[in-house]
């Protein structure tokens, strides 16, 4: 269950795909750049310049356009300006949160000295670089890249899989350690017992989170999806 959890965290910077085991039938194809004096969105869909003012420019054309497409073009670019940073928000808050959980889970179960705690700062910041890349902070705003998804959430199992190693191992020394200083009985039985604690604990907190990573899956997908269907709005409009 601290697999589980952990991973649901890592998929948390896929943040323009599904969360957790939600899957969106709508897939980006293109980068958004926001900057304050354009909105970009640039890809395998061609290339949309759009302005605050709702001027548009199309693969280096720039449109003349009615009253009612102009309308269109300022609510799209607004939207993106609105979703990025939210998706973003949402992502990194939802990996802090499932740190701090499992960071009070480990000090309860298995003490404050625990190398545990360690690996989980190393691994969060780790997460939160992976991140960057699919929503990158730049000094004039935010940009999405699409191929980055992907990328991050391979790499993001894996820097799953390598802290899970060196948790399992720091839980079985740690526990070892106090189950002979304790003494009598059968040492392997309060490993364990206390390792069973332990996935008790980290199981009750998934169950907490996991309708919570659900339920921003569908949230995100659903702005994805409308994100989209404005774009081919504005973009056939333009044709």
């Amino acid at each position: 269950m601290m697999r589980k959890t952990l991973l649901a965290a890592a998929l948390s910077v896929t943040a323009f795909a599904a969360q957790a085991d939600y899957q969106c039938s709508v897939t980006p194809r293109d980068d958004v750049i926001l900057k304050p004096q354009t909105v970009q969105v640039k890809g395998e869909n061609g290339d949309l310049v759009i302005t605050p003012d709702g001027n548009v420019t199309y693969n280096g054309k720039q449109y003349t356009l009615s009253a009612a497409q102009r309308e269109q073009a300022k609510d799209y670019q607004t939207d993106l300006r609105s979703a990025l940073p939210w998706i973003d928000e949402g992502a990194r808050s939802r990996v802090e949160k499932g740190r701090v959980a499992l960071d009070k889970i480990i000090t309860e179960q298995v003490g404050a000295s625990s190398n545990m705690h360690g690996r989980l700062t190393k691994l969060d910041a780790q997460l939160k670089e992976q991140m960057n890349r699919i929503i990158e902070h730049r000094s004039d705003g935010l940009t999405f890249h699409y191929k980055g998804v992907d990328q991050v959430r391979a790499d993001g199992q894996q820097l799953v899989n390598q802290a899970m190693g060196g948790i399992l191992q720091d839980s079985i020394n740690e526990m070892g350690a106090k189950a002979v200083l304790k003494g009598g009985g059968n040492p392997l039985q309060g490993i364990l017992g206390s390792l069973g604690g332990l996935q008790t604990a980290i199981q009750d907190e998934w169950k907490n989170q996991e309708a919570d990573f659900q339920k921003f899956g569908k949230d995100v997908c659903g702005r994805v999806t409308a994100l989209e269907q404005s774009r081919k709005a504005l973009v056939s409009g333009l044709k």
